[in-house]
């Protein structure tokens, strides 16, 4: 074939396939999966006010710094072992919404930092959001709305007194252990019949067949320093002048950890009683002098009840 009759096939060939590839980019640009009609759009305005919760609706959670556990005795006389958390100025940093992201969620930011130990992506995140800079970032998702502006701020009076919160952290690092320690195994004979191997944990798998250890097997290895959340812890009391929550129970972590905490999932509590979106405090009050708030245990004494 000669170079003209290759270049006649290849022009045809052009031509046929032109107007379908035009008709496919026009198609692309007006179901708009480019970037240029998320910027065309106007930002959401978002009125921070009180609203009523729905039973479907999820509110933000916080940031809080583990600061130890302690134990308090309540009206009752009985005993209450407490983790001690400090909600050290929670703000909201940056929105997600449905129209931009996919979905709706709140970045919550806590603490403070100085630029010098922080890179300069995150740096300029904070400045395209206009908020301060913060020392841990953390998003939850929430509905549609719970939504907050930038900038409003996250008390500890968000969360009430007697409700349930699942508290995520991470747990301390304990290193390489043993079995025994790691999955609780229980050795094998302390006396007769086991030399040097008293903190074994024994056959690992079997003969022939299958001729392998199974995936998963709980052997020795890396113990702790994993995310783990803790569910149905009760808050006790919360002192709003300084921004610290008393619950019961332990929490992951060690002290200074930070720790996320959420309302519960299964003991779901009262919409009713909790501020929704979240708390916002008259113009006339005065957050050093409030009082701490402590949960509602009730008018009959436990150690009087009748058996």
């Amino acid at each position: 074939m000669s170079a003209a009759s290759r270049g006649l096939i290849s022009g045809l060939r052009f031509l046929s396939v032109g107007p379908r590839t035009s008709t496919i980019s026009a198609s692309y640009q007006f179901r708009g999966f480019g970037s240029e009609s998320l910027i065309d759009e106007e930002p959401r305005i978002i009125v921070p006010r009180p609203s009523v919760m729905s039973p479907n609706s999820k509110r933000t959670g916080a940031i809080a710094v583990k600061c130890g556990m302690s134990a308090l005795w309540d009206k009752w006389g009985a005993r209450v072992p407490i983790t001690v958390l400090w909600l050290d100025d929670n703000i909201v940093s940056q929105v997600k919404t449905f129209e931009k992201e996919g979905f709706y969620a709140l970045q919550i930011g806590c603490g403070q930092k100085k630029d010098k130990h922080l890179t300069k992506p995150e740096v300029g995140h904070f400045r395209a959001q206009g908020v301060p800079l913060k020392r841990k970032l953390r998003e939850f998702p929430v509905t549609e709305d719970a939504l907050l502006p930038v900038g409003a701020e996250i008390g500890v009076r968000h969360f009430v007194p007697g409700q349930y919160v699942d508290v995520t952290g991470i747990t301390r690092g304990k290193g390489f252990q043993g079995g025994m320690k790691r999955w609780g195994f229980k050795g094998m004979p302390a006396s007769h019949g086991a030399s040097l191997s008293h903190r074994s944990i024994g056959s690992t798998g079997q003969r022939d067949a299958p001729g392998k250890v199974f995936k998963g097997k709980k052997m020795p290895g890396r113990m702790g320093g994993a995310q783990r959340t803790v569910k149905n812890v009760w808050v006790y009391k919360i002192d709003p002048a300084r921004n610290l929550m008393w619950v019961r129970g332990q929490v992951p972590g060690a002290e200074g950890n930070f720790v996320f905490i959420r309302d519960a999932h299964y003991k779901k509590p009262d919409p009713s009683l909790l501020p929704f979106p979240t708390y916002f405090p008259t113009e006339d009050e005065d957050p050093t002098a409030l009082e701490p708030i402590v949960a509602d245990l009730g008018d009959e004494d436990p150690f009087m009840v009748a058996d």
